[in-house]
């Protein structure tokens, strides 16, 4: 995906549609995989509940 995909316009506003990293800030977003959610910068990892 590039970078546009991560963004949509809504009522005149620009919106991010994944989540940011809570350690680095908005601007590096999660990757979304399987099993967990986790940031390639820092190794940020949230596991998904089954």
């Amino acid at each position: 995906m590039s970078k546009k995909d991560y963004y949509q316009i809504a009522s005149g506003k620009l919106e991010r549609k994944k989540r940011h990293c809570p350690k680095c800030g908005p601007g590096v977003f999660l990757a979304e995989h399987v099993d967990r959610i986790s940031c390639g910068k820092c190794g940020y990892t949230e596991f998904k509940k089954k």
